[in-house]
């Protein structure tokens, strides 16, 4: 049974389930080339898989997110029981395949999307699932009709196939994703979606060089009071920090710390309150917030809670996929799977020979067939290397497959990536993918961390010998490889191991301030508008560099 998933608005992006697993999810922008575009989720499945009458069932994970209609509307307008098609197109694909296959259409709220996304991703049998971003529709649970609030946090209990919801809180209790999303764009003067994504991020590389002393409870006070997406108290503090943003770089990092700082108070004191409350001995994290590693990896310190796990796609990408698992599982009730490739983020499209040989037909490169021991020999020989393997990693961070690699013991690499490479601020860090069993020789946690989900520190001893990849303050937001998770680049990192003793490569995006590149096309473009040394199609032991 086939189940497709999609996510209209932002975050365009589609998942199919063949029986629970999903076998490929992707995400608009990687085509398009512009960050966080807007568009139908459905549409972009039909045009990508071309033909969708072999899906059964049909999940929107944005409730209200069709173009403006509601479920009610929608629901009108297609009777899918009857058959009865509407004049739209790619519905009506969507209407035949239902109707044909006996199937359903379906919505979920867009909190329970997040939350099917972490607790079915998990391998915990029962969970408390929290999710925290911006702010999406969900049911208020207990109510009498289907009532609906805009919100930004909400708890659930999952236990085997359901998910129940516990809490959902108002917009104006709480909501730090959007309190993030406008400092970001009206303080610091980045970016906070399309075309060029946000780029919170860069909020929280600049922290690690600032006072968060400074200002902190300041914003500490904006998050207590609340206030939705446009709460007094935000936009009070929009006008009075941009003015002393505007005065140096060192004030500027002042305030990015402060405002981190509040966030890892105010998130602290939540998440206490979800602990204390429920007890869980397993959590599950979802929703845009997630993705601030710096306080994920703090979390590990402040709970006495070991298994904590945050999916892949935290972002509203993954409510592609927490829709078509929340179908599969709680509303028809499949059982759960237990297996490596239920939470592999490896689900893009795997490209042919031909269309890397294709690719690369082109005067400016020099084509070579090498082995790994080539390429690792180049990269000890201080050459940075982009990396294009199998299908392309879910979510924002690269895994390994569409990823720039270098050696993490060069004390000027990071200099030189930011630079050279990805045209950005010096002070951004890059990451340390690791091999799982030396985890404990080189960090102060020993963790699980496949997705680069958590910032921790490096040990003391150590930490001198990948100045690359280490962050100002001493800390790392590691990805964590196992031979299961990626076999080719696990005996990668473990061939480099062998050659170097270091079990760590420097890894970031393949990308130079676009998406991640998707085609074996885009990876060529990006490698020759950069100052990347060489591009390696490791599937196919074929290595370009760029003729003088």
């Amino acid at each position: 049974m086939k189940i497709l998933g999609f996510q209209n608005g932002h975050d365009v992006s589609y998942c199919v389930l063949e029986d629970g697993i999903p076998i490929i999810h992707e995400e608009l922008e990687r085509h398009l080339r512009l960050k966080e575009p807007k568009g139908s989720g459905l549409q972009y499945a039909l045009d990508q898989l071309k033909d969708i009458s072999d899906i059964r069932h049909f999940v929107m994970g944005n409730k209200n997110g069709w173009n403006g209609k509601s479920s009610d509307t929608l629901k009108d307008y297609y009777n899918f029981e009857d058959g009865v098609l509407g004049n739209g197109y790619p519905e009506d694909q969507m209407a035949k395949a239902i109707f044909s296959n006996n199937g359903g259409y379906h919505e979920t709220g867009h909190h329970q999307a997040h939350a099917a996304n972490a607790f079915y991703t998990s391998p915990y049998e029962e969970a408390l699932v929290i999710t925290i971003d911006g702010g999406g529709y969900e049911f208020i649970p207990g109510t009498e009709e289907e009532q609906m609030i805009d919100t930004a946090f909400t708890i659930w209990q999952g236990k085997g196939n359901k998910l129940t919801p516990l809490e959902v809180w108002p917009n104006d209790k709480l909501n730090i994703g959007s309190a993030w999303s406008m400092y970001t764009k009206k303080i610091f003067g980045l970016s906070a979606g399309y075309p060029k994504g946000h780029q919170a991020g860069t909020v929280m590389a600049m922290a690690c060089v600032g006072d968060k002393e400074k200002y902190w409870k300041d914003f500490y006070d904006a998050f207590v009071q609340g206030g939705g997406k446009t709460g007094a108290k935000l936009l009070d503090n929009c006008t009075k920090y941009k003015v002393i943003a505007d005065k140096s770089e060192q004030d500027t990092f002042d305030i990015a710390a402060s405002l981190q700082h509040a966030t890892e108070v105010i998130l602290r004191e939540t998440l206490n309150h979800c602990i204390t409350t429920y007890k869980p001995t397993n959590i599950c994290l979802s929703g845009g917030v997630i993705l601030n590693s710096v306080v994920m990896g703090k979390v590990l310190d402040w709970f006495n809670i070991k298994n904590i796990f945050i999916d892949p796609v935290p972002y509203d990408a993954g409510l592609a996929i927490g829709a078509a698992r929340y179908a599969y599982h709680h509303i028809l009730d499949m059982p759960r799977i237990d297996t490596p490739l239920n939470r592999s983020p490896y689900l893009g499209v795997t490209y042919s020979e031909a269309a890397v040989r294709s690719a690369i037909d082109r005067d400016d490169c020099i084509v070579q067939e090498v082995t790994d021991s080539v390429v690792l020999a180049l990269l000890a020989g201080q050459n940075i290397i982009s990396v294009f393997h199998g299908g392309a990693e879910s979510g924002r961070r690269a895994l390994g497959n569409r990823s720039i690699l270098a050696d993490p013991r060069s004390p000027d690499m990071k200099d030189l990536i930011n630079e050279k490479v990805k045209h950005r601020q010096w002070y951004r860090p890059f990451a340390p993918s690791i091999l799982r069993e030396d985890v404990k020789d080189w960090f102060k946690i020993d963790i699980d961390s496949p997705y680069m989900s958590f910032v921790i520190p490096f040990r003391d001893d150590v930490k001198y010998k990948v100045p690359a990849v280490v962050h100002l303050d001493g800390t790392g937001r590691l990805q964590t490889v196992t031979e299961d998770s990626n076999h080719w680049y696990y005996n990668f990192i473990k061939q480099w191991k062998a050659e170097t003793g270091v079990p760590i490569l420097l890894n970031t995006s393949f990308n130079d301030r676009e998406p991640i590149v998707e085609t074996p096309g885009h990876a060529v473009n990006c490698f020759m508008g950069t100052n990347i040394d060489y591009l390696y199609f490791s599937d196919y032991n074929i290595l370009i560099n760029k003729k003088k």
